[in-house]
């Protein structure tokens, strides 16, 4: 009876206490007005009482018990992401909880890097995304700064050239991070190694030379890709456009790629481009440009490692409003007698749509 007693006083003094607790302290954490917008950043591998305290400090959530119980309810205690979250004040739990979850949801530190963009046009986006000086950037993206660190930069160091074709397309988070041109370059460097990591090369490069008869190296093979990522429209037409390459470098034949002068024009390309004295003009000069001209993507990448098996020398591809036109052909007899029946084909199209 004695220990039944002691039993009730204990209950009345806990329930007491959080009782008096909950009049007094309404809510843990930071004392602010609900349904304020605030942007938190959960680092990389924070536990899930680092993740609570953020959220309490920004008065994102009210109580430690409530948002355990909605990580409970979902099963998400090893499902929370790392990242940047714009969050408002005094959140429902079980809604923070579903998009830590779904993951990051704030633009703030992003940078999302497309396939085929130049070094130029990266660091551009750089200084709109992350604040980064462009001209530091650029000034900073040499092969040479990073080629102890990063042995795949070998080729491209020794020419003293720069990092184009290296800085690879991907969407990056840097928020809470200390963001220098040298952080940046760090991190899309080592993005390009973990994804090339799995590419034998050095296989690719003994098939080519038994099938092409080309000494190719690694550096090689990203120009060729980066020249596929500008010229080819799809899957299908990697290989082949892959292809026309190699078997025109196979017969000391010239490129005669647009893209190249695109890299120098920095857009569209004229008839008068493609007679200008560039090294990167690959109807006046033989082999390949200096440097690759883009950063690639991967399937290009692996597109310029196992090309196409064909006798194609030649191809253009149409993409204009509806009409669409992919052609490859093995002479220029061919070539020409196609691109000419395309272009009457366009203009057919585009005669009808305008009597319609």
């Amino acid at each position: 009876m004695a220990v039944l007693v002691v039993v009730a006083l204990v209950g009345v003094c806990v329930g007491g206490f959080f009782l008096v607790r909950a009049i007094v302290h309404p809510y843990e954490g930071a004392r602010v007005d609900d349904g304020k917008q605030v942007t938190i950043v959960i680092p990389e591998g924070s536990s899930g009482a680092t993740i609570v305290q953020l959220l309490l400090d920004e008065g994102v959530i009210h109580s430690t018990a409530d948002f355990k119980q909605a990580v409970q309810q979902q099963n998400a205690d090893q499902s929370l992401r790392s990242g940047t979250y714009t969050f408002s004040t005094g959140s429902d739990p079980s809604e923070v909880v579903r998009q830590l979850v779904a993951g990051p949801n704030s633009s703030e530190g992003k940078l999302q890097v497309p396939e085929g963009l130049t070094l130029k046009k990266t660091a551009a986006l750089v200084e709109e995304s992350l604040g980064i000086s462009s001209k530091e950037f650029i000034k900073q993206a040499k092969a040479a700064n990073y080629a102890d660190d990063y042995p795949f930069l070998e080729f491209a160091a020794k020419s003293k050239g720069s990092l184009e074709g290296y800085l690879y397309p991907k969407t990056y988070d840097f928020a809470g991070k200390d963001l220098t041109a040298d952080t940046v370059i760090r991190l899309m460097l080592s993005q390009y190694q973990n994804e090339v990591d799995a590419l034998d090369f050095a296989s690719a490069e003994s098939q080519l030379q038994d099938r092409y008869s080309l000494k190719i190296n690694d550096y090689d093979i990203l120009k060729i890709a980066s020249i596929i990522e500008k010229e080819a429209i799809n899957e299908d037409d990697r290989p082949k456009v892959s292809s026309v390459f190699y078997n025109r470098l196979s017969v000391d034949k010239a490129l005669e790629s647009d893209a190249t002068m695109g890299y120098v024009t920095g857009g569209a390309v004229s008839s008068s481009d493609l007679q200008e004295d560039s090294p990167y003009n690959t109807y006046l000069y033989k082999g390949l440009p200096p440097t690759p001209i883009c950063s690639p993507s991967l399937w290009a990448i692996e597109a310029a490692m196992e090309p196409a098996d064909t006798d194609y020398y030649y191809f253009f591809i149409i993409e204009e409003g509806d009409y669409s036109n992919h052609t490859f052909s093995e002479t220029y007899e061919e070539h020409d007698e196609a691109y000419a029946a395309a272009l009457k084909e366009k203009a057919g199209d585009t005669s009808d749509d305008e009597e319609g």
